[in-house]
């Protein structure tokens, strides 16, 4: 079935599903065990889910509670949405693992524009997702600001993306040096030329607030959350008809006690995060195809989040400051604490990804020499606390990749976000919508960030990476 029928289909209420094959091996005992399944998540009635759905979407953290979201807004009575979670306690989650920052301070202006529709949303969050007789959703956003600094050399690229980012509508003040030193008397400005500062959009929040708002208004709509993972896919492989592009059938998932339940689709959303590259692979593994091969570049990157305390260092309203070198700090609450992480400056540099324990040496090493460079007070702290998260790293040029596989029509990526991703959730989620609902962008045009650079090995770079 074509996509384009499929639309009308789910706009008209027309019943599409039918058995297939695969479900006929499916016995009474895993139907039952499914379904009373169901009934227990979150506490909420599964309202008769069937071993099918209109779309299933694979992870549950912001971006894939975001796509749900924005489905069933738009569509709460005929649409059947399925979310796949393998870790409904999100302890090992990126979502929640996250620094929390958002800023529209990018280079591109496609994430310049998802950033800022993703504080808009914050900012209006009660409109969103306040759900009927529950407290108002309260994320917690702290609007004080991302504060850029550059050195002579880096200055010509702040200005460059400054004018970028104000065709984008977005207001970021330029500082020279002496304006810095007038406004933030507590940095040292040695080797600074320039700075930029965003207000009013730009700041912090709360990611485990967010994605439980997300998710708490997606179950309200409709939308069933399942305890599971990925563990194959059926297809149907028409890659030798030229009428009929190849389509992903099922969805199989390995549920918690280990059997394996397969549900029909009839689209399927990528939004496994870390784990993207190799739910991708499970798919095109199913094809010998060199288009089909191509591999979605997305892999777990480790990332480390230091608490400390500092008991003369700068107090509110402190912005989220990122040192030409990367290393970056934010206040955390009024007590003189902080948090700070810096990304790997090499690749060679790069801490495992085997697990998330936290090396603490990585702090005392690599981020603290610099923090204590530009904010003296620093040169006295004490580390309280840390933790690890994994980004989803794009290694062909670390921007999301948003849209359908070029040739498994019904396969949507929202992947790859290279850390970016719990503040462009939002709009991610909005525009996987409209490509599902409409067929197109309408509100932002991320055609750019398409697969199609993949194969055809296009990178797309951000100049402001963090």
């Amino acid at each position: 079935m074509s996509l384009s029928r499929l639309r009308r289909c789910i706009h008209q209420n027309i019943k599409i599903f039918r058995s297939c094959a695969s479900f006929r091996n499916v016995g009474p005992q895993t139907d039952k065990h499914f379904s009373s399944y169901q009934c227990t998540v979150n506490g909420v009635s599964d309202g008769g889910l069937r071993n099918e759905a209109d779309i299933v979407i694979i992870g549950g953290g912001a971006i894939g509670s975001s796509v749900a979201y924005f489905l069933k807004k738009r569509d709460t009575q005929n649409l059947n949405v399925v979310v796949v979670e393998r870790d409904p306690s999100y302890t090992k989650a990126s979502t929640v693992l996250s620094f929390g920052g958002i800023r529209q301070q990018f280079s591109l202006p496609e994430n310049i524009l998802m950033s800022k529709f993703g504080s808009e949303f914050l900012q209006n969050v009660g409109e969103y997702l306040t759900v009927e007789n529950e407290d108002l959703p309260d994320v917690q956003f702290y609007r004080q600001g991302y504060l850029f600094l550059a050195t002579a050399e880096g200055s010509q690229t702040v200005i460059d993306n400054h004018k970028v980012q104000r065709d984008c509508g977005v207001d970021i003040q330029l500082l020279c040096k002496s304006q810095l030193e007038e406004k933030f008397p507590w940095i040292n400005t040695e080797g600074i030329e320039i700075g930029a500062l965003g207000y009013g959009s730009e700041g912090w929040f709360d990611p485990w607030s967010l994605l439980s708002a997300l998710k708490r208004k997606a179950i309200s709509l409709g939308v069933k959350y399942i305890h599971g993972e990925v563990f194959d896919f059926k297809l149907q492989n028409d890659i030798q008809n030229n009428d009929e592009d190849p389509n992903i059938e099922c969805v199989e998932i390995s549920m918690p006690n280990g059997e394996v339940v397969p549900i029909k689709c009839n689209m399927v959303v990528n939004a496994a995060g870390p784990s993207a590259g190799y739910v991708t692979k499970l798919i095109t593994n199913h094809f010998n195809d060199d288009m089909l091969e191509t591999l979605l570049p997305v892999e777990p990157r480790k990332r480390y989040l230091f608490v400390f305390h500092c008991l003369n260092g700068p107090t509110l309203p402190c912005p989220l400051v990122i040192d030409p070198t990367g290393a970056h700090f934010k206040p955390e609450g009024t007590k003189g604490m902080y948090v700070s992480g810096m990304s790997a400056p090499t690749k060679e540099e790069e801490p495992s990804v085997a697990d998330l324990e936290v090396d603490y040496d990585w702090f005392d090493d690599k981020i603290w020499p610099y923090l204590a460079n530009r904010i003296p007070a620093f040169e006295a702290v004490k580390v309280k606390s840390g933790w690890a998260g994994y980004y989803d790293y794009n290694t062909l040029d670390q921007n999301a990749i948003i849209g359908t596989h070029p040739i498994i029509s019904n396969l949507y990526f929202a992947n790859g976000f290279s850390g970016h991703g719990i503040q462009q959730a939002t709009a991610a989620g909005r525009a996987i919508s409209e490509l599902i609902l409409d067929g197109a962008f309408t509100t932002i045009d991320l055609s750019r960030f398409s697969f199609d650079r993949i194969v055809d090995n296009r990178p797309i770079f951000e100049k402001n990476i963090v």
